[in-house]
C-alpha cells in the first residue's frame, strides 16, 4: 500500500487527491470481489459432496429413523400399491364364475328331478311325505263312552232348548199361549222360524187326532217330529270306491275348516286309507302353516304351493301326485271365501273344474264346514255355496260351544243336503259321522232313556 500511495503522490496537481481516492475505492472494490468469491466457492465444495448421496440409501440399512423417515413414506406406497391393487381384480372374476357355474349345475338337477313342474305352469309346489303322528293314539271309546261325548258336547243346546221349554210344559192344559210359548222356544235355539212353523203345525195335528190335551205330550211329539226331519238329512259315511278318491272342502273363514280336515285325515286313516292333504288356501300362509301341523300329527302327506299362487294349480298338482303315489284319499282345501262375494267364488269354481278334467267324476265328495255358532246365516251359507259347487255333504261344527245347535234341524228342513259330519270338541275323535237317532237321544236326554 506504501508502493501504491507513493507512486500517487508522484501525480501532478490539482488532480492529485481525486485520482488516490478512485484508486482507493477501486482497490477496495477488487478485495471485496475477491473476498465474495473465496467465500462462494466454499459452500459450493460442502454441498455436491458425492459422500452424502451414498450415505442417503446406506441410511435406511443403519436404521437411521429421522434420517430416513422421507424415503421411507415415499418407498412403501409405490411399492404396495401395486401390490394391493393387482389381486383385487383377479379373485373376483373367479368367484363370479364358480357361482353361475354352481347355480347352472343346481339347476340343471331340479329340471331333471321335477318333471311335473312344466305342466303346472312354473307354479312351485312342496310335497311333504308322511311321518309318524305327533298325538297319541287315543283309546278307543266305548258306545255308551262316545254317547257320553255327544252328549256333553249338545249339552249347551239341550239347556237352551229345554230350559225354555220346561216352563211352557208346566202348564196342564194346551191353549193358545202354550203354542206361543213353543215357537218363542223353538225359534231361540235356532230352528227357524219355518221350520218351527212347520213342526208345530205337525205336532198340533198329531196331539188333536190321538185326543192328547196334555203339555208333556209335546216333548214326546217334538222328539219324534224331530228324529223324522234328521233322519232325512242324515248324510252316507264316506266310501273310497276310487283311488285316488278326492275330497274338496269349503266354507269361509273361521268355521273350522282347517281343523275339520285334520280330524276327518285322522279318521280315514284309521280306516287303512293312505291319505294326502293339500293346503289350496293359498292366499292365507297361516292356513297353510296351520294345515300343515295337523298332517304331521295325523301322519300324513302334505302338498302346497307358494303363498299367494293360483289354488287350482295346487289342485293340479295334488291330483297328479296322489295319482302317482297310489293314495287312497285326497283332501285338498280351498281358501275361505264369503258366500256373498262373486267373483270369489268363481275361483273356487275354477279350482273344481280342473280338478274335474285332470280326474273323471272327481272331486268325489265336495264338503261345506259351517259354524254352528252363526245359527241361521249358515242356512244362507250353505246355499250359496251349494249354487256353485254342488255340496254333497255338510260338516256341522262348534256343536260344543252354542246353544243354537237347532239350526241342524232348520239345515235338515230347508236344505236337500245330508248331512255328513258333525263337530262336538277340540278332540281328533271329536269330528263324529252323523247319527239322526244317537243326536236326538243325546239332545233329549234326561238320564231315564236307554242306549240302543
Amino acid at each position: 500500500m506504501e508502493e501504491i500511495l507513493s507512486i500517487l503522490n508522484t501525480i501532478p496537481s490539482p488532480y492529485s487527491d481525486l485520482v488516490a481516492v478512485a484508486v482507493l475505492f477501486a482497490i477496495t472494490a477488487l478485495i471485496s470481489l475477491v473476498i465474495m468469491f473465496l467465500f462462494e466457492q466454499k459452500p459450493q465444495k460442502e454441498i455436491p459432496e458425492p459422500e452424502l448421496e451414498e450415505e442417503a440409501p446406506e441410511a435406511p440399512e443403519e436404521a437411521a429413523p429421522p434420517e430416513a423417515e422421507a424415503p421411507e413414506t415415499h418407498a412403501p406406497p409405490a411399492e404396495e400399491a401395486p401390490e394391493f391393487e393387482a389381486p383385487p381384480p383377479a379373485p373376483e372374476p373367479e368367484l363370479r364364475e364358480v357361482e353361475t357355474e354352481e347355480i347352472e349345475e343346481i339347476t340343471g338337477e331340479e329340471i331333471v328331478a321335477e318333471p311335473e313342474e312344466p305342466q303346472t305352469g312354473g307354479e312351485a309346489v312342496e310335497e311333504i311325505t308322511a311321518e309318524e303322528p305327533l298325538a297319541p293314539v287315543e283309546a278307543e271309546e266305548t258306545k255308551e263312552g262316545m254317547f257320553a261325548r255327544l252328549r256333553k258336547g249338545l249339552s249347551k243346546t239341550h239347556t237352551g232348548l229345554f230350559g225354555r221349554l220346561g216352563q211352557v210344559l208346566t202348564k196342564r192344559e194346551i191353549d193358545e199361549s202354550v203354542w206361543d210359548d213353543f215357537e218363542e222356544a223353538l225359534i231361540m235355539a235356532d230352528l227357524g222360524v219355518g221350520t218351527t212353523m212347520k213342526l208345530r203345525e205337525k205336532i198340533e195335528t198329531k196331539l188333536a187326532k190321538q185326543s192328547m190335551s196334555d203339555a208333556d205330550m209335546i216333548t214326546d211329539a217334538l222328539k219324534e217330529e224331530i228324529l223324522e226331519m234328521l233322519k232325512g238329512a242324515q248324510g252316507a259315511p264316506i266310501s273310497v270306491n276310487q283311488k285316488p278318491f278326492v275330497i274338496m272342502v269349503a266354507g269361509v273363514n273361521g268355521v273350522g275348516k282347517t281343523t275339520s280336515i285334520g280330524k276327518l285325515a285322522n279318521k280315514l286313516q284309521k280306516e287303512d286309507n293312505k291319505v294326502m292333504v293339500a293346503a289350496g288356501d293359498t292366499f292365507r300362509a297361516a292356513a297353510m302353516e296351520q294345515l300343515e301341523i295337523w298332517s304331521k300329527r295325523v301322519g300324513t302327506d302334505f302338498i302346497k304351493g307358494q303363498s299367494g299362487a293360483d289354488p287350482s294349480s295346487v289342485a293340479y298338482d295334488a291330483v297328479k301326485a296322489a295319482s302317482a303315489r297310489g293314495t287312497d284319499v285326497l283332501i285338498i282345501d280351498t281358501a275361505g271365501r264369503l258366500h256373498t262375494k262373486g267373483n270369489l267364488m268363481d275361483e273356487i269354481k275354477k279350482m273344481k273344474r280342473v280338478i274335474s278334467r285332470e280326474l273323471e267324476k272327481a272331486p268325489h265328495e265336495t264338503l261345506l264346514v259351517l259354524d254352528a255358532t252363526t245359527g241361521q246365516n249358515a242356512i244362507q251359507q250353505a246355499k250359496m255355496f251349494d249354487e256353485a259347487l254342488e255340496i254333497t255333504g255338510i260338516v256341522l261344527t262348534k256343536l260344543d260351544g252354542t246353544a243354537k245347535g237347532g239350526v241342524i234341524v232348520a239345515i235338515a228342513d230347508e236344505l236337500n243336503i245330508p248331512v255328513k259330519y258333525i263337530g262336538i270338541g277340540e278332540s281328533l275323535s271329536d269330528l263324529r259321522e252323523f247319527n239322526a237317532e244317537e243326536f236326538v237321544e243325546a239332545l233329549f236326554y234326561s238320564g231315564e232313556e236307554t242306549l240302543h
